[in-house]
Parts: C-alpha cells; structure tokens; sequence
C-alpha cells in the first residue's frame, strides 16, 4: 500500500517535469512524415497517459527505465520504428524477442501492455505501439535526469517481424568499431548519432556473458582485455566467473547507475567501461575519441546531441499512412 500511495504521488511529478520541456530542445532536422502535433485533436491526452504509466514504472522499477529505452533502440534497428519487437511468435511471425540481442533480456513489454490498455480505453484504434515505445524512451530519459525532445509521431505498426534482422542489424557488445559504424550509417546515422546513442548506457545493465570475453580471453591468449582497468576486472570477476552466472547482471555505469549523465563517458577515459564495444569508442578511432572527450568534458552538449540522435533515430523508415496497421493489442497484429 505504501508503494502504491508514493507511485502515485511520484507520477504527477513525472509528468510535470516531462512537460516542462521546451520547444528548444526539438532538433533541427526536418520530421519527415511525422508530426509532433499528429495525436492533439484525436487523442490529445496521449502523452500524458504515457507518462504517467512509465512514471509509475520507473518509481516501482529503477531498471525499467534503460529497459524502455532499449526497446526502441532495439525496434528501429530492425526495419525501423515499427513495433515490430513487441510482436509476439504466432502463425507466420518468428518473434524478433527470440533473438540474441532480445532473448533473455528484452524487458518492459508489460509497461508497454498497459500504456496500449489505458490509450485504447481513452482513444480507441489511435495511438500506434510504435509511437508509444517513442515516447516512453523520451519518457524514461526524462525521468532518470537527462534532456527531453519533441517526439515526432504518427508512426504505424508492422505486421511483420524480422528475427533475422534482429540478429543481424543491432550493434552487438563485441562488435569493432568499423562494424558498429556500419551498422549505424545502415541506418541513416553517422559517427555523432553513434557516440551520443550509445551514452545511453549511462543507465541499464549487461550480463556477463556479454562482457566475459574481455575478463579472460579477450584475443584468444588467455589474457584479459588490456584496455579494462585491472582492479575495475578484477570486481567484476567476483560475479562473472569462467563459466556460470551468465544471467548475472551489472551497472553499465557503476557510478551513477540510475542517472542519466555524462558519467559513462568519464567511465571509459577511465578504462573502465563494461563492454569492448564501449572502449572502442575511445581506441578504435580519433574521430569518436574526440566526442567521448568532449562529453565527458560537457554534459550540456552531450544531451544537445543525444536529444537529436533520439528524434534521428526514431525517424528511421517509419510507416506511415495507409501502410501498416495500428495494434489493439502490441503483442500480435490486428487479423489474429
């Protein structure tokens, strides 16, 4: 009950600080096909349900924040922000959560499963699921003390998933550098986008088996990665072992874990960022060395350009019009 009671009170909190958010923080770049304004007269209330729910979420969860994040970094990689990702397995569809980025540790569906109810009891047949992972990750940004941006909207759902593309197209922990670039300019997004999106691990976990490699064998001589600080190795080595607690989780930043904040980037001139495809940013090239100095340095600019890369990236190939459908229900398309 005293949970309940102190959610409540926390959530017209979260949503006053998500609305104190002003135009200035729009990017620049043009919406494309989508609107910021799309939902003000046919579900005007829109994003304040969203809101309150992931504030509710948040309060209950301190996780779930980076969770709802990720899932939209994780939906648009994959034939663009089409919730596609929140698609269960049935019929014809191979659920993208059955991949190796997503299965076991793709979370949040449920907050997701909420946000549709409540929309779809204020306004039925509206709001998209794929708007809806949009706002929650400004939503979660905001809450956890980084920038806010006006989401472009009037996406359309997919009736399709790809797990093929899931597999193939998310930046992978272990991936180098030019192939994480690649993945990104695949999308649209150049060197900028991929070093302020990838701040975005300034909140969330990893598990161990993500990471291990860098523990132990990093190059296949059986020694740890050179790049990780020893003592920094050595702590996570207590709960990452050899073989075993593959699902055990760790901060990404273990700083300020629930803080969206420019300490990630602190992190990795520190050597001590969890995953080799967080060092790579500061070895792997002076182009992306030089933003990771600069944000480290200014936390301002940092949000200025994570901000932009957000709305950048929920551009990525949206549908919109006639094509795709918008969900009853974000599990399953609408003729199932």
């Amino acid at each position: 009950m005293k949970v309940a009671m102190a959610a409540a009170a926390f959530v017209p909190l979260a949503v006053a600080v998500l609305f104190s958010v002003s135009s200035a923080a729009a990017s620049p770049i043009q919406w494309g096909k989508l609107d910021p304004h799309f939902y003000d007269h046919s579900c005007p209330q829109a994003q304040q349900i969203v809101a309150s729910i992931v504030g509710k979420a948040h309060y209950q969860d301190p996780r779930m924040a980076a969770s709802l994040l990720r899932l939209h970094f994780h939906d648009c990689f994959v034939k663009g922000c089409d919730a596609s990702i929140l698609l269960d397995s049935s019929g014809s569809i191979v659920s993208e959560k059955r991949s190796n980025p997503n299965r076991d540790s793709a979370r949040g569906f449920e907050v997701i499963d909420e946000i549709k109810a409540a929309l779809e009891a204020a306004c039925p047949g509206t709001v998209s699921c794929a708007d809806i992972l949009a706002l929650a990750a400004r939503d979660s940004t905001v809450m956890t003390g980084g920038p806010g941006w006006i989401v472009p909207l009037g996406r359309r759902d997919a009736r399709g998933a790809s797990v093929q593309g899931s597999n193939n197209d998310i930046p992978a922990p272990n991936n180098t550098l030019p192939t994480i670039i690649t993945k990104f300019k695949l999308q649209g997004l150049d060197i900028v986008d991929l070093v302020a999106l990838l701040g975005s691990h300034t909140i969330g976990d990893s598990r161990c088996t993500s990471f291990r490699q860098r523990l132990y064998n990093q190059t296949g001589n059986g020694l740890p990665d050179i790049t990780l600080d020893a003592p920094y190795a050595a702590a996570l080595r207590l709960r990452c072992p050899r073989s075993g607690g593959d699902q055990n989780l760790f901060f990404l930043d273990p700083v300020t874990p629930f803080k969206f904040d420019n300490q990630y980037y602190k992190n990795i001139l520190a050597y001590r960022g969890l995953l080799a495809s967080d060092v790579v940013l500061l070895t792997g090239s002076p182009a992306t060395g030089d933003l990771v100095k600069l944000y480290a340095a200014n936390q301002d600019i940092f949000f200025q350009h994570f901000a932009q890369s957000m709305v950048k990236m929920g551009n990525i190939s949206p549908l919109t019009g006639a094509d795709g459908e918008i969900r009853k229900h974000c599990r399953r398309v609408n003729h199932n």
